[in-house]
């Protein structure tokens, strides 16, 4: 069972070296600032791209606090499967902003073994809403405050992932939420 729980473990925004769908030379656009006092509390992911180390993952969320230090704590977490019968998993980390738009983080989970990168590439002016990647865009994530967000929107953010910051959605995850 605890060789289970390691190896599902690392999942959600704990970012890997994956294959890149853009054009490495184009730089990827982030928002201009993040008040990550505004940023902390608990996330509903809303959609991401596949990612190895979340297999089957419904019922995902992240939660971040803000540490003394100025970094932030993570905890995400995940039902295997099911949304509210499935196997429970999470992983702790933290973020360290590496520039003073708050808007690159540097991801750790398991006492720096695995590091990644956390780019907030659009924000929604209440912090209702966001849309995070990494610079090789082999991860992306719809995040929501919300189990649900209007269709609408998701699918706004999903063609900006594409037109401006030049994702491939095509095996994008809807990821399966219970309601509040």
């Amino acid at each position: 069972m605890k060789g289970l729980v390691k190896g599902l473990g690392v999942f959600l925004l704990a970012f890997g070296a994956h294959f890149s769908w853009a054009d490495s030379e184009s730089e990827l656009e982030t928002v201009p600032y993040v008040d990550v006092y505004q940023y902390v509390g608990k996330w509903y992911e809303i959609a991401r791209l596949p990612q190895i180390f979340q297999p089957a993952c419904t019922a995902v969320t992240a939660d971040y606090g803000l540490n003394d230090d100025g970094t932030l704590s993570v905890f995400n977490f995940c039902r295997i499967l099911h949304p509210k019968y499935g196997f429970p998993i999470s992983v702790q980390g933290s973020a360290t902003p590496i520039d003073d738009t708050n808007s690159k983080l540097a991801v750790s989970f398991f006492d720096g073994k695995t590091n990644g990168n956390y780019w907030v590439l659009e924000l929604d002016p209440t912090y209702q809403w966001s849309l995070v990647g990494d610079p090789d865009r082999s991860s992306l994530y719809l995040l929501s405050r919300t189990p649900q967000l209007d269709e609408a929107i998701i699918d706004e953010l999903l063609d900006l992932a594409v037109v401006k910051h030049g994702y491939n959605i095509d095996h994008i995850i809807m990821t399966k939420q219970l309601p509040l």
